[in-house]
């Protein structure tokens, strides 16, 4: 047996100049995913005349902190966005978790009769989208929910991507032994869902939830449906709609002297850079609270000794 495991460890080493192979293209890889970040950090402190002229670099020819100064002028309206856009991210997470985990357990159970019909209802929707035209009625007419929070929320909820995840994890994972055993105690299927299974599903759960919080976080296109009141303005939307009127003014050849003369003083292309990195910096700081789940997750199934 102990020679079986030492050659079993033989096959799985790796040689030490494949591995420095190995490290290298790992790293070159980041450096390719950092790269962009830092570039469009460096066109948000360029100056607006050095950029006029096309020219763009890592490293700025000459610095400048208006890009950053026009939206600090602007920080009422952004702060107040920016904390509407963590309201709708937090409580749409948390209803996006309760919503797909819950659907996912009752299709991953093979004793209930209609699990079959029920995934087909869940998986056409990957296929075959019913469009915006009925998404829009259903949101503004059916539920009147326009000009609410709720309207922000609940058209992003759920996924038939996330049910079918957690209807996989679920299947096989969580051994039908243990939610037998949960019944013979008299335990019910909502007690048996929230107490015994979602415990041991935090890998799922960190999963579908990094996945709902980005896509609320970077959501500007419901709020652009939906919502006509600035106090529900998220940050994507306002940022969205600065960057718009930005371009307007900066690409009207009509204006006056004084709108001209504005346009020439207003930076245009940092603005849209210094945009991006407001939009990224807050989700990007997100992500190493989930990364041990992430890493839970793919060690599922793995044999223990």
């Amino acid at each position: 047996m102990a020679k079986q495991k030492e050659h079993v460890s033989s096959l799985n080493q790796i040689k030490k100049s494949t591995n420095i192979v190995f490290n290298i293209i790992f790293l070159i890889l980041a450096l390719l995913c950092v790269f962009p970040l830092l570039f469009v950090f460096s066109i948000s402190i360029t100056s607006e005349e050095i950029l006029r002229s096309g020219t763009y670099q890592i490293i700025p020819q000459e610095f400048s902190n208006a890009a950053y100064m026009f939206l600090w002028n602007e920080r009422g309206m952004i702060l107040r966005a920016f904390f509407m856009s963590i309201i709708v991210t937090v409580m749409g997470t948390i209803i996006s978790i309760f919503l797909n985990t819950s659907m996912g357990y009752v299709l991953s159970r093979r004793t209930f009769r209609l699990h079959k019909l029920y995934t087909w209802i869940v998986f056409i929707p990957m296929v075959f989208n019913g469009g915006m035209l009925a998404s829009y009625i259903v949101v503004n007419n059916i539920l009147n929910l326009r000009n609410t929070i709720w309207a922000l929320i609940l058209p992003l909820a759920c996924s038939s991507f996330s049910v079918i995840i957690c209807r996989t994890f679920f299947r096989v994972t969580i051994p039908d032994a243990l939610i037998e055993a949960a019944k013979i105690d008299g335990a019910g299927q909502f007690y048996i869902w929230s107490k015994i299974v979602l415990p041991i599903s935090k890998p799922v759960m960190a999963t579908i939830g990094m996945f709902a919080a980005f896509g609320y976080w970077n959501d500007w296109f419901q709020a652009s449906l939906y919502i006509q009141d600035k106090n529900l303005q998220t940050l994507q939307s306002l940022l969205n709609n600065i960057q718009k009127n930005i371009e307007y003014i900066a690409n009207n050849p009509y204006g006056g002297l004084s709108l001209q003369q504005y346009k020439l003083a207003m930076p245009t292309e940092s603005v849209r850079m210094a945009i991006a990195m407001v939009i990224i910096i807050p989700i990007a700081c997100t992500y190493p609270f989930f990364q041990k789940y992430f890493i839970s997750g793919l060690t599922i199934g793995s044999v223990k000794e």
